[in-house]
């Protein structure tokens, strides 16, 4: 009995122990650089993108195959030959008459001038590189300010929930005033049922921000790879960088915009595509060679005149020239195709610029707007507590009814929600600003 005492009070220490784990905003975004779904499909990407640049020196060398047959057959052979002394025809026959060949070939097969293709194929390839690490760069900036705006979300929440246990806290004490004065005879039963009310209501306002905040910690779980259900503490407070100014923003965004910078990238490559495109209308010139090694033998032969066996080896080499003469104009059809694309790729960066200069510009309008917000409901946090004080003390002295201490409640509780709105709003505006530069790792 006493093992099992033990047992249960470590049990119970470590189950303590995990439900009050810290998870801190730095916690959360490196678990998301390690675990997030869309960061490591774009890094996979990426990746293959790399690989290909890697082998890409492989359009420069020859292609060198091998071939070997090897072929058994039997067949019943008959052959029926005129004889010009006799007139008489004569006959050879023979059965399960067996051969052998055997074949075998190296093929070499080396492009010398493809119009400067392979040259092109190769730095397009390059490029696709970069362009594969800006948009897992972009991504992993996506995924950041997601994980920021969830986590700073829970943040806020938690701090509704303490604004609501306060109120029930405020409403227990006027349940008790309001009963003790009605068994004294000075108040009324309507006074009591009302502050019972309102604490039950508060009571299911508790039980609402308690599923709100789970379901928030869900939503985190996912971004940054953690098990559905897990139970962790955030941040207490949220912390607000008060003194951006737009021009450092407004001035580099297209030079540290990992989405801006993968669109330019995208008109390098589309230009690349051009020059390939274009090399289908000059000669390919190529080197060939081949060994061969070719055997027949025959176990019987019916023709006085075919051979035994028969072997033939040697090596043959030579060029060759294609020259497109014409096939329908389908490479000039490609070479407009590519040059559309091109024309796509630049209408889309400036679009794409186009979004981030009024998303900065919006961003930032709502940055200014909240820290203006924030500065007033500070002030109006004092104002409501201290009213709340002074309701509450004049209603415990029996100055003022109930009526005045539920108002001035109500008016706290919506200063601190609009509090704690502006703070968000703030920090989501913070936010969006680093995400549209660029910098939320540095």
């Amino acid at each position: 009995m006493r093992y099992i005492s033990i047992l249960i009070i470590c049990l119970f220490g470590f189950l303590l122990a995990n439900a009050q784990q810290q998870l801190t905003l730095q916690d959360a975004i490196t678990a998301a650089l390690k675990n997030n779904y869309d960061i490591l499909l774009t890094r996979n990407d990426s990746t293959s993108y790399a690989l290909d640049r890697y082998y890409s020196f492989a359009a420069f060398l020859p292609q060198l195959n091998g071939q070997a047959n090897a072929i058994w057959t039997t067949n019943d052979q008959e052959l029926r030959f005129a004889s010009r002394s006799t007139g008489k025809d004569s006959t050879v026959t023979r059965n399960g008459v067996r051969t052998t060949n055997m074949n075998y070939s190296v093929n070499l097969s080396w492009t010398l001038f493809d119009g400067m293709r392979m040259f092109a194929t190769r730095e397009r390839l390059m490029e696709m590189e970069k362009f594969g690490s800006l948009t897992v760069k972009a991504q992993i900036v996506n995924s950041v300010a997601a994980v920021i705006n969830n986590y700073f979300n829970i943040v806020r929440q938690k701090l509704q929930l303490k604004a609501v246990e306060e109120q029930m806290s405020l409403n227990e004490e006027r349940v008790k005033l309001a009963d003790r004065k009605l068994s004294v005879g000075l108040g009324s039963k309507p006074e009591l049922l009302q502050a019972r009310v309102d604490y039950n209501a508060q009571k299911a306002a508790q039980l609402t921000q308690l599923t709100t905040i789970a379901q928030l910690r869900d939503n985190l779980s996912q971004l940054i790879g953690f098990k559905t259900g897990s139970v962790y503490e955030v941040a207490d407070s949220i912390p607000i960088n008060m003194s951006l100014q737009y021009g450092e923003f407004a001035q580099q965004f297209e030079q540290t915009n990992p989405s801006l910078l993968a669109a330019k990238k995208s008109i390098d490559i589309a230009n690349i595509m051009v020059k390939e495109q274009r090399a289908g209308l000059w000669p390919t010139l190529s080197f060939n060679s081949a060994y061969n090694f070719n055997s027949l033998n025959n176990s019987v032969v019916v023709n006085q005149n075919q051979p035994k066996f028969n072997q033939n080896k040697g090596l043959n080499y030579g060029f060759g020239l294609t020259v497109p003469i014409l096939n329908g104009f389908n490479t000039r059809r490609l070479i407009k195709q590519a040059q559309l694309d091109v024309q796509y790729q630049t209408i889309n960066y400036e679009k794409q610029r186009s979004l981030v200069d009024v998303g900065l510009s919006n961003a930032y309008k709502d940055y200014e707007l909240q820290k203006k917000l924030l500065d007033l409901e500070d002030d109006n946090i004092v104002l409501a507590e201290e009213n709340v004080a002074i309701a509450l003390e004049r209603f415990k002295q029996g100055v003022s009814t109930y009526l005045e201490l539920r108002e001035a409640q109500f008016s706290l509780q919506d200063a601190r929600n609009r509090l704690y709105a502006a703070q968000y709003n703030t920090k989501l505006a913070e936010t969006e600003l680093l995400r549209l530069r660029g910098d939320l790792l540095r």
